[in-house]
């Protein structure tokens, strides 16, 4: 299907009732289907910008809308800021939860997921558990791209919770502090490409995730780099949630 192009709300958004901030995109004609993306870090051009490659992702008649974390920093770079987050993502999912179809956790350690799902009646999914799924599918070996040394614990740890971790080749990093490279995204995704290359020719990964949901727009511009899938991790996370809501 022909994927439409929209705006995201930075004006006359309608507002959620809650501490959060919550963004709603302009509605796809005759939306049948409203999928949330929590944002855990508290960075409202994150939120924007996840939002709007996760509804390029969508499907016709689906509508994306975000809500993004107060107490958090803007990026999430720490595993403790990264555990701490949790409680938040858990507030927000069930305080939105009775007005969509789907709830993806845009943090790559998908904090606050397991507690979500089990309060709310709509699927939940996140952006790992997502990525690592679908890297994995065939048996097929995969690593993991990312800018955050601190969180590598973390991302083993997910792997390992989802059972691949006779699959997972591991982690590849860029050089430098990964807060100044987001803000570079020429540099972000340069950097990123030779992560991704060592994935591939030092670890013998047959898939590589970039590993985070501020990396989104860097993910989309490497898709196609490589002869070996590397795999945004929202538009994995859209292709599952869609795929349990219907």
């Amino acid at each position: 299907m022909r994927r439409r192009e929209f705006v995201t709300a930075m004006g006359g958004a309608m507002m959620w009732p809650l501490a959060a901030h919550a963004q709603q995109t302009n509605r796809p004609a005759r939306s049948a289907t409203r999928i949330l993306v929590i944002n855990p870090n508290s960075s409202q051009a994150t939120t924007d910008m996840m939002v709007r490659i996760a509804q390029l992702a969508a499907s016709d008649g689906v509508e994306v809308i975000g809500a993004t974390a107060t107490r958090s920093p803007p990026m999430i770079v720490q595993p403790a800021a990264l555990n701490a987050s949790a409680a938040e993502v858990v507030e927000i999912g069930m305080r939105l939860a009775s007005s969509v179809a789907g709830i993806i956790v845009s943090a790559f350690g998908d904090p606050g997921m397991g507690d979500l799902k089990a309060q709310v009646g709509v699927p939940v999914v996140g952006i790992a558990e997502s990525s690592m799924l679908e890297a994995a599918s065939g048996d097929r070996r995969f690593g993991v791209a990312t800018t955050t040394p601190e969180l590598v614990a973390a991302i083993d740890a997910r792997a390992a919770d989802l059972g691949l971790a006779g699959l997972y080749t591991g982690v590849r990093l860029t050089s430098g502090d990964p807060v100044e490279l987001v803000r570079h995204p020429d540099d972000l995704t340069e950097a990123l490409g030779k992560a991704v290359l060592s994935c591939i020719e030092l670890d013998g990964a047959k898939a590589v995730i970039i590993g985070g949901g501020p990396l989104g727009n860097a993910a989309t511009a490497l898709a196609q780099r490589f002869a070996v899938p590397v795999i945004a991790p929202i538009p994995a996370a859209v292709r599952r949630v869609l795929s349990l809501v219907h």
